[in-house]
């Protein structure tokens, strides 16, 4: 008798499981809009990013001469 009780609790629970899990299913829709005009902000170009690099290169390669001659 406590075996069909157990048997009868787990089919119930594993029934409402899987319905559960049913009724989450539905379809995703995603929508990516990339903006193509000109309306992108600065740090979004390719020539601040090389600028930037190149300034920078600069600064570490000043800052590594130790400021020029030393007695």
């Amino acid at each position: 008798m406590k075996n069909l009780l157990h048997k009868t609790i787990l089919l119930f629970l594993t029934s409402f499981t899987s319905l559960q899990l049913f009724a989450q299913d539905k379809k995703i829709d995603v929508d990516i809009n990339v903006d193509k005009d000109n309306n992108s902000n600065w740090y979004q170009q390719p020539w601040v990013w090389v600028v930037g690099g190149a300034v920078f290169i600069l600064l570490i390669i000043v800052l590594a001469r130790g400021g020029g001659k030393k007695e």
